[in-house]
């Protein structure tokens, strides 16, 4: 099982939930242990691949608004899962968290809600880090397309009503290494 999971955090999660389930799965006294411990795996090798991606890391960006300086705790999706699954089949999602999706090199991007239960404020960021374009409370569950409106590096998902709160608007500084600021 170990060389199906590449990320050692999942693969850590999945025998942690397979030594669970090995606790608690309810077989036949006369089903010999090795095959628990299969069927155990196996559900647990399911359970992993059904999961939505997380992405490894969580690091610190700010954004530098008229209002002062923002702060938040962002994952970054920088594989291809990591950008297509995005925040897809999570129910919350804190204030002061997001996701940053690496789109590098600078290009037209396109974003959607598909899966996605809660609304969403997409900060598409170009390669300077200025914010191009802010699509506020996005849609849950819907497919319509929500384009960068030009050339993008970035795109900041959080929490649907962030930006107005704080004042985020297009122009505004986003301070982190991928747009070489910090």
């Amino acid at each position: 099982m170990s060389g199906l999971c590449h990320d050692r955090r999942v693969r850590v999660k999945a025998l942690l939930f397979q030594d669970r389930l090995m606790m608690r799965l309810v077989l036949p006294r006369y089903v010999p242990t090795d095959i628990r411990c299969l069927i155990a795996s196996l559900i647990a090798l399911v359970a992993v691949a059904v999961s939505p991606a997380i992405a490894a890391d969580v690091q610190s960006l700010e954004i530098v608004t008229k209002s002062g300086v923002q702060v938040f705790s962002v994952e970054i999706a920088t594989t291809e899962k990591e950008r297509a699954t995005g925040l897809m089949y999570r129910k919350e999602l804190a204030e002061g968290r997001g996701m940053l999706f690496d789109f590098s090199p600078e290009q037209n991007v396109q974003m959607w809600m598909k899966n996605t239960y809660i609304p969403l404020d997409m900060i598409f960021i170009r390669s300077d880090g200025r914010i191009l374009r802010i699509a506020e409370n996005t849609e849950p569950f819907s497919e319509k397309i929500i384009p960068s409106g030009g050339l993008a590096k970035g795109v900041l998902e959080v929490i649907g009503g962030t930006a107005k709160k704080y004042g985020i608007a297009p122009g505004d500084r986003v301070a982190y290494p991928l747009f070489g600021t910090r």
